[in-house]
């Protein structure tokens, strides 16, 4: 008799029902925005280094141009016909590149 008992009530422990609860942490909109905003700096910062490349490209090429070691620059006249606008240029969207690319990993995954 004990012996059915204990499948008795190993049956009946099987059957019964079991709640699980999971609590998931509460997003606040201000944690989504800036999820958002930090994915949108890394897209940006993405495309301001290949936009300082093409910069540089063009100092250096305005630079070869006065020295006489390429062809004529093509913006012959004006602010953008100067090498130090477009090594400048490149300098600074580096500079924004770098900074958004800090602020899209967060203040605790900063590389440099």
């Amino acid at each position: 008799m004990p012996h059915h008992n204990l499948a008795q009530k190993l049956l009946d422990w099987y059957h019964s029902v079991m709640r699980v609860r999971i609590r998931f942490a509460r997003r606040t909109r201000t944690n989504t925005r800036r999820q958002r905003n930090q994915r949108i700096a890394l897209v940006v910062a993405g495309l301001l280094t290949p936009a300082a490349a093409v910069a540089a490209a063009l100092g250096f090429w305005r630079i070869a141009a006065d020295l006489n070691w390429a062809n004529s620059f093509a913006i012959p006249s004006g602010v953008f016909s100067h090498w130090q606008v477009w090594l400048g240029a490149a300098a600074g969207l580096q500079f924004c590149s770098r900074v958004l690319n800090r602020y899209g990993k967060g203040a605790g995954r900063a590389t440099s």
